[in-house]
């Protein structure tokens, strides 16, 4: 009885305790309400606070990458909070072209710049002048050889044609050979004659590792031991030549001496060396069959040296004729002939075996360069006249004769052994490459133009199998220029960098092309391995 009696007694005096807990309005909160609310508190402030900071990382983010959340979408209105990180500029989209003025930015017409007129030009142009002949680099401008002084509209417009001489327009890049309305291209190259073309020649499509085929860009080269490092000349080389057993090499030169020697590219051993009294040597050089050597310089006469009797003969004045010097001369092919170059005009042609004239011919002008072709049978000759003459020595008459284009004095020529091509040289340090067959055809445009050089081309050599073109100037340092003739390009690593070879004079190839050997005014003969070729 006691417990149940004092059950409602302890209840009443816990509501009195509960209402005398609230007082005035004011709410007394136990230990344990303080300590939960605390807790909701801070987690509400840690959610705000990464809230925050995902925000902030957002903003970071567009402002370093780009506007990843909310990327820009064109053609719709822009938001006018300006919330967006990026504005779209799209006064862009429609430019105003340079040739519109206001008057026709009103009308809505448009007024363009006819084609082929400049759209601006400068006044000053026409007062000034140039004078191309005290550049050497810009004498090959000239179109006679005494022209000096020419207006600067007359320059620009030379510059222009110069220009698209060397770099020729490609018939895809034109506009009326472009595709029209979807057509294919198979189409065009069949209209085109691209595979026929490809279909037409027998030459491999894929050169191999091992071929034959020299590859451009860069020719891979040592250099050896000087040739005549046993004996340098006291004077400048003028003559290098190769026998035919590759083996044997002769240097010449305003010394006097004739000297031979036995080509390894490690000794280079002298075998003899002869002493022309009275005659410094121009020129020297073998027959093709190697029997002779035919040796000239700045006189009336020259000499053959016989190598199997090692015997010297003295030949000349010629029958008949008055030149004072015979120290220009090419051998034909065949070894029977010797073209010399004499004066007014005229080529005297002299028989190998008796060594007496047999013939002459004419040019128009004076005589400076001479080539024989077609193994002896055609001879090309340059000069004076800018003109190119082709004679056929069977007949005695000249076959063809055509301006050398952009020449106004000829000053070297050279064949290939098969006498498909010929290069010509100019007084400008212009080099011209053209295929024989279309020359004679009529076609005067050569298949190249090398102007690498700036100074008068005064030397050139095909090589055995005409991959190889070497152009000579004497009368600058370093001038010798290599052309890979079948991409019509020049090696980019020749001459050697951070090497001199003095002022070169004269150039040779052995029988194989593996070697090369160059003569310079210093009395020195270079000596280069060739890698591409494996034979000598």
């Amino acid at each position: 009885m006691s417990l149940s009696q004092n059950a409602p007694t302890s209840k009443a005096n816990k509501r009195e305790e509960l209402k005398k807990q609230y007082k005035d309005g004011e709410e007394i909160v136990s230990d344990d309400d303080l300590t939960r609310g605390k807790r909701r508190k801070t987690d509400k402030e840690k959610e705000k606070l990464q809230e925050s900071e995902v925000v902030e990382m957002k903003k970071l983010e567009n402002l370093i990458f780009g506007s990843l959340y909310s990327p820009v979408t064109f053609g719709k209105e822009e938001e006018e909070d300006g919330s967006a990180l990026f504005h779209v500029d799209r006064s862009a989209v429609r430019q105003i072209p340079d040739y519109e003025d206001d008057d026709d930015e009103e009308t809505g017409q448009v007024v363009g710049i006819r084609k082929g007129e400049a759209a601006w030009e400068d006044e000053e142009e026409k007062q000034i002048n140039i004078d191309i002949a005290s550049v050497n680099r810009l004498r090959k401008l000239r179109k006679e050889e005494n022209e000096g002084l020419i207006s600067g509209s007359e320059y620009i417009a030379r510059l222009r044609a110069h220009h698209a001489k060397l770099n020729p327009g490609t018939d895809w890049a034109r506009p009326d050979s472009q595709m029209i309305d979807g057509e294919s291209s198979d189409d065009d190259d069949t209209q085109n004659g691209g595979v026929d073309d490809i279909l037409r020649t027998n030459e491999d499509l894929v050169v191999k590792s091992r071929g034959n085929k020299l590859c451009a860009g860069r020719l891979e080269y040592s250099k050896l031991v000087d040739a005549n490092a046993a004996d340098p000349s006291n004077g400048p080389i003028n003559s290098v030549h190769f026998h035919q057993n590759a083996q044997l090499l002769l240097t010449a030169g305003l010394d006097r001496r004739l000297r031979f020697f036995q080509i390894d590219g490690k000794r280079n051993t002298k075998i003899q060396s002869i002493f022309l009294e009275d005659c410094p040597i121009r020129k020297a050089a073998f027959l093709p069959n190697g029997s002779q050597v035919i040796v000239s310089g700045r006189r009336k006469f020259f000499y053959s040296f016989d190598l199997e009797k090692a015997k010297f003969d003295k030949i000349g004045p010629l029958v008949g004729r008055e030149e004072k010097s015979l120290e220009q001369f090419e051998v034909s092919q065949d070894s029977n002939t010797i073209a010399f170059i004499g004066n007014e005009g005229y080529i005297l042609l002299v028989s190998t075996k008796t060594k007496e004239l047999i013939g002459t011919l004419k040019m128009n002008g004076s005589v400076r360069s001479l080539a024989f072709s077609d193994n002896g049978k055609h001879l090309l000759s340059s000069g004076g006249d800018g003109q190119v003459y082709v004679w056929d020595l069977r007949t005695m008459k000249c076959l063809y004769k055509g301006v050398d284009e952009g020449s106004t004095c000829g000053t070297c020529l050279c064949s290939s052994l098969n006498g498909a091509l010929f290069a010509s040289g100019t007084d400008r340090g212009i080099v011209n490459i053209y295929k024989k067959s279309e020359f004679v055809g009529g076609k005067r445009k050569p298949i190249k133009t090398v102007d690498n050089l700036t100074s008068k081309i005064d030397f050139m050599k095909f090589n055995h199998d005409a991959q190889i073109l070497a152009i000579v100037s004497t009368m600058n340092k370093n001038s010798v220029k290599l052309v890979h003739v079948p991409s019509l390009t020049v090696f980019s690593n020749w001459p050697p960098p951070n090497s001199t070879m003095h002022y070169p004079r004269c150039l040779d190839f052995s029988p194989g092309s593996g070697f090369m050997a160059m003569g310079n005014a210093a009395g020195k003969v270079l000596l280069y391995k060739l890698h591409h070729y494996q034979n000598a």
